[in-house]
């Protein structure tokens, strides 16, 4: 491997840049966007680069960065006053126009492509006929010259993938890979591999683990430049399927996640146009730390929510089912969460909804001129026990049950040599007879009411979980001051998972074609459900780490989880190598391991920083704590004179307390999800929002109190492992109690 020029990795955060994604417009201006497995012709060919190959790499992004002016310039310039039949046609092309220059709107921070290919042969067809080898430009967009011969390749086209996976031991028909350093957006280094060469020896790129390693400010950002092949493998994989990526601290899932989400937006745009793509996190600081990911990848229609705001419909959330309008003001003990967060509570849900249907005790008549036509109550047994047999949804059923009383009627009709159509079925559907029938037998049922009589009806509930609950489980769920009505409940989040699985036995939730669930150790059985009807056509990308898993009701195992989810197919993955935590910090952190998840593997990091973890105990502090919030101040203090950003870490009973330490040191801090700045680099996190997050430094406030935080001492050593693992370049822990003795020597 050969580098070239010095290298100096830019501090700031790779701004969001938007690819060409409007096709509709892209007929009227331009040919779609070439097939880059067969591009009309390569940018170069293989030929000699000039004596000095940085300024030719220099010339072709200025080439490049005019081919995409001139692209923005013909959208600018188009004329649709002669293609539009309609004022509504033209005000939705002229939408189309706007989103598509901004689209390709040029950034000077943004490298227009980070890497290039030499390929041994022509790309497609032309490699039987032993043509000249291509050259390609990786980047995170298309760009094509004047006569639509491509410039920069994007990163999801199969003609980029041999950037990510090819290797010494399989090039892939790939004779050169070259990296590129930039520093403010300029072109400043490359690096090259020769992948058939065998004098070559395999080193580590220097550049790939200066991307990596550099500092973070901002929000999270995106990995194209870095993605490894075994990462590389589960964001290509297809959309059909399902996959789980159990993955440890710093191996990328969440990352790997969302790159998926653009790779399949790229690969099967018109499908998930139409069907919809969402990303499900565990809060609303993650959501905002996660969301300029997929803009910087050119996906702009990709809607983003909590599970809570999911069942809820809050924000109007993609997904939400119709009847869901719960505000969630209460929440439940964790006993009382754990049992309505159970898998059972589907069935007794189930049981409660169906219990609404009675038998007819009597026929019906339908009067139709001078003419009686009677359904006698056998008959009408017989329609409704075939509508239960069958399983329908609720409201199907009930929606089902007057066309049935009517075509019995039809056929009596037809006896009588009468020629009734289907204008007369709905008719007689319609009959106030008919109709008074459907609402005695099979009456409308509101979810958020029939959750409200289930926990506060001792009777109800008890003859609907006969056999799954036990008594004691029905006390926990049971209110002991039921609500007087609908306005005055006070619902907890695992209420309105309740609410959305009765509103979907009642009418079929809306599916999605794609959707991607973060953090998923922490979701109950009832939530992963809540999910599951989201993708119930579609599929999912499935993201988590079962060490973390900080929830009472945190999932055991993925089997069990993709089960409650109805994927119980999906494709388990498993992420082992760490980049981004130190070897030192994830090793610390890994002794917690045999005591939150047996059996689990241990991350394996590939970055070794020593000096990277410091413990110190605070002396004289198990009296009081202000010596505490005194250390805790400078370690801050030293921490800020690093670049990047640091992240204060404490159990959430100490933030109050740390907030007034650091205003009396004239210290500002941000709170979890806000953009860091180079002014403000210190972010102030309670550990129960932790999760997911990552800073370059982070100090972290007496872990013993972050374990005894939690209901149980499971859970707590898992919030802690959290905790220890949110730092790339260096963690100080501080104590006043003594460690915890899973921590220890």
């Amino acid at each position: 491997m050969a580098f070239r020029r010095a290298y100096c990795p830019e501090a700031k955060t790779v701004p969001a840049y938007d690819p060409d994604q409007t096709p509709d417009l892209a007929t009227l201006t331009e040919p779609a966007e070439p097939e880059p497995a067969r591009p009309a012709a390569p940018a170069e060919t293989t030929a000699p680069l000039a004596a000095d190959p940085l300024s030719t790499e220099r010339a072709h992004l200025s080439a490049s960065r005019s081919a995409l002016r001139a692209m923005r310039e013909d959208v600018q310039a188009l004329d649709i006053r002669d293609v539009t039949a309609n004022w509504v046609n033209a005000a939705v092309l002229e939408s189309q126009i706007e989103e598509r220059i901004k689209a390709l709107a040029d950034l000077s921070h943004t490298p227009l492509f980070f890497g290039r290919l030499d390929y041994l042969h022509a790309v497609g067809a032309a490699e039987a006929e032993g043509a000249e080898g291509d050259r390609f430009y990786i980047g995170r967009r298309h760009v094509h010259d004047a006569d639509g011969d491509p410039m920069v390749i994007d990163w999801r086209a199969p003609v980029s993938q041999p950037f990510y996976r090819a290797s010494k031991k399989d090039p892939l028909d790939v004779a050169l890979r070259r990296r590129f350093g930039y520093t403010g957006g300029d072109l400043t280094a490359y690096e090259d591999e020769h992948l058939t060469d065998p004098a070559e020896a395999v080193q580590i790129s220097k550049l790939l683990q200066a991307e990596i390693e550099r500092p973070r400010v901002g929000p999270m950002r995106d990995i194209v430049a870095t993605i490894q092949p075994e990462q590389d493998e589960i964001v290509r994989s297809g959309l059909g399927g399902t996959v789980c990526v159990q993955g440890g601290p710093g191996t990328g899932k969440t990352a790997v996640g969302l790159h998926r989400v653009a790779y399949l937006l790229y690969a099967h745009r018109e499908r998930l146009a139409r069907t919809g793509t969402l990303v499900i996190g565990p809060n609303a600081s993650f959501l905002h730390y996660i969301e300029q990911v997929l803009p910087a990848l050119g996906e702009l229609e990709v809607r983003q929510s909590t599970v809570d705001d999911l069942v809820t419909g809050a924000g109007g959330v993609a997904g939400a089912t119709a009847a869901a309008s719960v505000e969630v003001r209460g929440t439940d003990p964790a006993p009382a969460a754990v049992i309505k967060g159970d898998a059972r509570m589907a069935e007794v849900l189930r049981r409660a909804v169906r219990a609404h249907v009675t038998l007819p005790t009597e026929g019906v008549v339908v009067v139709r001129g001078s003419r009686r036509w009677r359904v006698p109550v056998y008959e009408l047994e017989e329609i409704v026990r075939e509508l239960l047999a069958r399983d329908m949804r609720y409201g199907a059923a009930r929606e089902a049950l007057p066309q049935r009383v009517a075509h019995a009627v039809l056929v009596q009709m037809e006896r009588a040599g009468e020629a009734p159509d289907d204008r007369v079925q709905d008719a007689v559907a319609r009959n106030p007879a008919v109709k008074a029938l459907v609402k005695a037998v099979w009456p409308p049922v509101d979810p958020a009411k029939l959750v409200l009589r289930l926990l506060s009806d001792a009777e109800f509930l008890a003859e609907h979980a006969e056999g799954l609950l036990t008594d004691d489980e029905q006390r926990t769920i049971l209110w002991t001051k039921p609500a007087r009505g609908l306005k005055s409940v006070k619902w907890s989040a695992a209420d309105a998972v309740l609410i959305d699985e009765t509103a979907d036995l009642i009418a079929r939730t809306h599916s999605l074609g794609h959707v991607v669930l973060d953090e998923a150790q922490d979701l109950s059985p009832m939530q992963y459900r809540a999910v599951g009807r989201r993708c119930s056509t579609g599929s999912a990308t499935v993201l988590g780490d079962l060490a973390q898993g900080t929830t009472p009701w945190a999932t055991a195992s993925w089997a069990d989880a993709l089960r409650h989810l109805g994927k119980a197919d999906a494709v388990v993955e498993e992420l082992t190598a760490g980049f981004r935590v130190p070897r030192e910090v994830i090793a610390y952190a890994s002794r917690l391991l045999p005591h939150i998840s047996p059996g689990l593997a241990e991350v394996r990091s590939v970055r070794e920083s020593p000096g990277s973890l410091e413990v110190r105990e605070v002396p004289g502090a198990a009296g009081g704590t202000d010596a505490l919030d005194a250390a805790v101040v400078a370690a801050c203090t030293e921490a800020l004179a690093h670049e990047g950003s640091t992240g204060l870490i404490a159990a959430d009973s100490r933030i109050p307390a740390l907030r007034e330490a650091l205003a009396a040191a004239g210290m500002p801090w941000l709170s979890p999800g806000e953009e860091t700045t180079a002014a403000s680099r210190l972010t102030l996190v309670p550990a129960s929002l932790a999760k997911g997050l990552e800073y370059d430094y982070v100090v972290l406030d007496d872990p013993t109190l972050v374990v005894t935080a939690e209901p149980d001492e499971r859970t707590g050593l898992r919030r802690l492992y959290v905790a220890l693992t949110r730092a790339v370049s260096g963690l100080t822990v501080l104590h006043s109690e003594p460690l915890p003795p899973e921590l220890r020597d």
